[in-house]
């Protein structure tokens, strides 16, 4: 194997095993509050611009995940990776520092005060992330928060409130990233290589999303869970999530 490539494969593994053992307890509490929406007929929103987007992506509708997750996701802070033209970078970069831009995404959504915000970030700096989460708890709902405590605390917010993520949210789950993400040193280039956050986030989204259909059984709950359609049994596995489609709507309907 590639040396580097073996270097980063063992960063990658140690960083999750931090995770692992230092914040199982925050992703128990993020579970509970989850579970606890969902079992009241209402919805755990995820919400991440740029990168963080992938992880609030995979929290529904993905194999092995629970009914009640509802991704919101602006394609004019997803759809950069063209880079130049429309819907570049550059758009992204000014749009996601723009104070506002946020609230106007929550006003465009029927929120309730049992529903449950879950951001990714792994800077937790940005003016939109942050109008998210100062616009959800001013609607009573509870937020979670999964970024990096070392690059946020290193960095000042780029928002009024002054504030970042991690200190903004009810329930912080540190990635441990280091400032910069990167952490590959390659002989003859200045600048580090091998992000992790994304990996990192998306691994404890799962983790969440897990202990959520745990909780929910435990408390005599069943919840929907979305099957893979790609195997010998496609049919089946299409009736059963199509069943957890309409349970989505029912809710939505709610509202």
């Amino acid at each position: 194997m590639n040396p580097i490539a073996s270097t980063y494969f063992s960063t990658l593994i140690q960083r999750l095993d931090a995770v692992a053992t230092t914040q199982l307890e925050a992703i128990n509490r993020a579970a509970i509050l989850c579970a606890t929406s969902i079992m009241n007929d209402k919805l755990v929103f995820t919400f991440g611009t740029g990168h963080g987007s992938f992880a609030a992506m995979e929290m529904f509708p993905r194999t092995g995940t629970v009914t009640g997750f509802r991704p919101i996701v602006e394609s004019s802070m997803i759809s950069f990776h063209r880079v130049l033209g429309d819907g570049g970078a550059r758009q992204y970069r000014f749009i996601h520092g723009r104070e506002g831009y946020g609230q106007a995404i929550l006003d465009s959504h029927h929120l309730d005060a049992g529903d449950t915000m879950l951001i990714f970030s792994h800077s937790g700096l940005n003016a939109v992330t942050l109008d998210i989460a100062v616009g959800a708890k001013a609607l009573g709902m509870k937020v979670i928060g999964v970024t990096s405590v070392p690059h946020s605390s290193s960095t000042p917010s780029r928002h009024s409130c002054g504030k970042r993520l991690f200190e903004l949210a009810d329930v912080v789950i540190d990635t441990g990233v280091p400032k910069g993400d990167a952490g590959i040193n390659v002989e003859g280039i200045d600048d580090k290589v091998g992000a992790t956050s994304t990996s990192i986030a998306i691994a404890i989204g799962q983790a969440i999303n897990a202990a959520t259909a745990q909780i929910m059984v435990e408390q005599g709950v069943k919840p929907y869970v979305m099957i893979s359609p790609n195997t010998a049994g496609k049919a089946a596995a299409d009736q059963q999530n199509d069943r957890n489609y309409a349970e989505l709507w029912r809710r939505l309907k709610l509202r």
